[in-house]
């Protein structure tokens, strides 16, 4: 740090040249400057050159909206800086470091800028790619052993200086239950998670992490779920860590952990999450009136302030519009927050619910962030489609009226490396410069004239990979980019973290999606208006007109994008002359995103011919099928072979929450990661499929197919009052409510439901069972608020924790008085247990079988 002498004005010198040379350029700077003034002066005077012109940096409120600066030149010379507050100063010495560095044009001259999205900022998941062992999702202690670059300053002073050259003044630590790693509560003294070394640790390093993100212009933000609690808090009054329902023990703990909080470190953010495990609309708006609110009025009447800490509310897992009216009865400087494309970069021109949702809470008298979230589609590629990003911003703005950038990295679960193969990990915003760079950018100022980005882009990758290469380079990030988007939206289960696209999706996915699950929202709110596989199908059977997007389209451009951005890169090859490995990483990802893209038109293409199949009954549909499902295997072939010996994986999450292509983890431990690992599920897929078109030829040499009974488990109801009943035809379900069976999966026929009253649909179930058993599950075909839903990972990561993430038989019941039914299986260990469907409304218990052998 620079000493300031204590007088009214003062010259700051750089230094000499040498002892017999010309002084360099002062720098005049107020005596009583902040910390964040100092380090903007001490950013510009490293980029000072030997002839230097005289520098005057001052502040004066109101000469600029707020962040914002002006540089003039004087006919001498002189170059004053004004800035409209302490950021305002900071961002205009970064401003006047960079084009010194270039040259400052001689003569006067004034130039001024200001941001347009008021927050812009990445976030950093305090997360790992696996579960810690005896705990669930978002669990994860700030430790050494977890997280060792949050103890490394040299880390942070590198990054942290990174993203003031980026002009982000926000900074997300996203966490599951941070507080029992950061502040002690006397009335709850065994709730700290981490040993006493560690937390004298963890506080040292939060609070040098607040002062040099404040430093910078960076406000750090700490975010958390709902409800989650300490594990050792949990494990002593007997409850789960993660409550779906309130608890007063929890809010007590939580409120006071949050006023510890606001106290310990008062210039923090908090940024709550109601959900995911709180379930209940009433319980969340509660909790956030109740609790979270006078949590930090407390912390605040403690470290004795007086002005409200901006409190960020992140709309996921809960309808804010219902949250917010209700919280500002009690607190003003409240902040929302909800994702741009869901947990996917899908379009520019988000609408339906969603596009709705953002217009709601924007309106609400504070500033509204868009969410980039998680990227589930990009990763683990490269992505650098500057034209894309630009107009995504300008959504944000003008579509959805936020005015708040919230960014995620590339490889959000692994932070700070990527999953490159490397001698030495590669850290993510080194490798990833052109994504981050490029939203900061555009958050900052989104209207910039096409032309001159190009011009600008150019040069930057000029920079990185010399002047003749760029272009092409350029050409291929932008055309690249237009692939996955475009993929997803049209042909994804979800846009959520539950799919890894780069690993492909099997044909059954594609032909037969509602039984996986799929998430309407994708295609209602997360694209542009278009027609999916099946709908395509249908109208080009009956003949009727198509409209928007369709699956022919799609994969029309898909190709034509990957092919143009393939062509683009290899033209780059010969051209390059800086940084020739990274290049090459980059070459292969646009081959790989290429190879992907054939595999997915190939195989959308097989899924067409299959649901034509449905409707013509003509054998020449199912061989056009298995051709093209062939073909879609020989693009998968290269598409490992490219990926194989250059990712460690396709995704960051690791874990059974993944589970489009199949799941990401079985009994605890990853898996399914990898291409290499899913080449032989899409090669017995094609052996499978030949098989049966080959039946089809030959239907007397086909064996018939059986559909055997599900085995009834040794089981015991311990729920008094209750009854059981035989899943068949002709019988009735429910005990005070009409409804008689007329269609029974033959899987279900013979077993033994237990019979729930319609008017008692949250009566809580007790068994027990010797052995490891399967719940079936009955969930109607009826999505009004009297009916239960089948789990939903998109807003609930826990869903899975027992299976039923997906259909287990698909219409399995059929009621003479009400809608069909859809079965989902969830698994119990032997034991006693109370039976956990998530929830409100009525649902069936269909039985209690044997899991089925693998």
């Amino acid at each position: 740090m620079i000493p300031f002498p204590s007088l009214r004005s003062c010259l700051l010198f750089a230094g000499l040249l040498a002892a017999t040379g010309p002084a360099r350029a002062a720098v005049e700077a107020p005596a009583d400057a902040s910390p964040r003034i100092r380090y903007g002066i001490e950013r510009l005077q490293r980029a000072l050159p030997a002839q230097a012109p005289h520098i005057i940096v001052r502040k004066e409120t109101g000469v600029a909206p707020k962040e914002g600066f002006i540089l003039a030149s004087a006919a001498d010379g002189t170059i004053t800086l004004t800035g409209a507050d302490d950021s305002g100063v900071l961002y205009g010495c970064l401003e006047l470091a960079e084009r010194l560095r270039s040259g400052w044009p001689k003569g006067p001259q004034q130039i001024s800028d200001a941001p347009v999205m008021v927050l812009r900022g990445p976030c950093i998941g305090m997360q790992k790619t696996y579960y810690l062992p005896g705990r669930k999702v978002y669990e994860y202690p700030y430790t050494p052993e977890e997280f060792p670059f949050f103890y490394d300053k040299a880390y942070w002073t590198e990054y942290l200086d990174h993203l003031a050259d980026l002009r982000m003044n926000t900074l997300y630590l996203w966490n599951g239950h941070p507080f029992a790693s950061l502040v002690r509560l006397p009335d709850y003294p065994e709730a700290v998670e981490v040993s006493d070394e560690v937390f004298a640790k963890n506080v040292e390093m939060f609070r040098w992490l607040t002062a040099e993100c404040d430093r910078r212009g960076i406000w750090l933000v700490q975010q958390f779920y709902s409800i989650l609690i300490s594990k050792p808090l949990a494990e002593k009054h007997g409850l789960d860590s993660q409550l779906h329902a309130w608890n007063d023990l929890a809010a007590d703990y939580t409120r006071k952990s949050i006023a510890a909080f606001v106290r310990e470190f008062p210039n923090v953010g908090l940024m709550p999450c109601l959900g995911e495990a709180l379930q209940e609309q009433n319980a969340q708006t509660r909790w956030m009136t109740d609790v979270i609110i006078p949590g930090v009025k407390d912390g605040m009447a403690a470290a004795g302030l007086t002005k409200e800490p901006p409190i960020v509310l992140r709309t996921h897992a809960t309808d804010a519009t219902k949250v917010m009216p209700e919280a500002l009865k009690g607190y003003k400087n409240l902040y929302t927050e909800a994702k741009f494309n869901g947990e996917s970069l899908t379009t520019w021109e988000p609408r339906g619910v969603r596009q709705q949702l953002h217009l709601t809470m924007s309106q609400v008298g504070s500033t509204h962030l868009a969410n980039v979230h998680i990227l589930a589609n990009l990763e683990p590629f490269r992505y650098g489609a500057t034209e894309f990003i630009q107009k995504s911003v300008l959504a944000m703005r003008d579509r959805l009226g936020a005015h708040g950038l919230h960014l995620y990295p590339l490889f959000y679960w692994d932070w700070p490396v990527s999953p490159d193969i490397t001698p030495t990990p590669l850290k993510q915003w080194e490798r990833d410069w052109i994504w981050f760079e490029a939203w900061a950018r555009y958050a900052w100022n989104p209207d910039r004239d096409p032309i001159a980005e190009r011009a600008h882009w150019t040069r930057r990758l000029a920079a990185h990979y010399g002047a003749d290469a760029a272009p092409f380079i350029l050409d291929a990030y932008n055309a690249a980019g237009e692939c996955a988007p475009r993929i997803l939206r049209r042909y994804g289960i979800t846009e959520g973290n539950r799919q890894t696209m780069a690993l492909g999706m099997t044909l059954d996915q594609l032909v037969r999606p509602e039984k996986y699950r799929e998430f309407p929202e994708l295609w209602e709110s997360q694209s542009p208006p278009g027609e999916r596989l099946k709908e395509y199908a249908e109208r080009a059977w009956k003949k009727l007109p198509h409209e928007g997007e369709t699956p022919v389209s799609i994969n029309a451009e898909v190709l034509a994008f990957s092919a143009q951005a393939a062509a683009a890169i290899d033209r780059a090859a010969p051209l390059v002359t800086r940084n020739r490995e990274e290049f090459n990483r980059l070459r292969n990802d646009v081959h790989a995103i290429r190879a992907m893209s054939q595999n997915y038109v190939a195989k959308t293409r097989a899924a067409l011919a299959v649901l034509r199949y449905g409707y013509s009954k003509d054998l020449a549909d199912m061989v056009l099928a298995e051709e093209n499902l062939a073909e879609s295997l020989v693009y998968f072939r290269r598409l490992t072979e490219l990926t194989k010996d250059a990712y460690s994986a396709a995704n960051s999450m690791q874990t059974a929450q993944r589970r489009i292509p199949v799941p990401g983890g079985i009994a605890g431990k990853r898996a399914n990661y990898h291409w290499t690992q899913l080449l032989p599920v899409y090669e017995k897929e094609l052996t499978e499929f030949q098989a049966q078109v080959a039946a089809l030829k030959n239907p007397a040499a086909a064996q018939g197919r059986t559909h055997a009974p599900l085995t009834p488990a040794a089981w015991k109801l311990l729920t008094p009052g209750l009854s059981t009943y035989t899943v068949q035809v002709g019988n009735t379900v429910f005990p005070d409510a009409p409804a008689v069976f007329t269609a029974v999966a033959p899987e279900l026929e013979g077993l033994q439901g237990i019979g729930l009253r319609r008017g008692e649909p949250d009566k809580v179930i007790d068994f027990e069972c010797s052995e490891p058993v399967r719940v079936l599950i009955g969930y109607f075909h009826d999505r009004g608020p009297g009916w239960r839903q089948p789990p939903t990972l998109e807003t609930d990561a826990t869903a899975a924790d027992r299976g039923g993430a997906e259909p287990f038989i698909v219409d399995a019941v059929k009621f003479d008085a009400l809608p069909a039914a859809t079965v989902h299986a969830f698994d119990y260990p032997a034991g006693r247990h109370t039976l956990q469907v998530r929830g409100t409304g009525t649902y069936l218990i269909l039985g209690i079988v044997r899991p089925i052998a693998p």
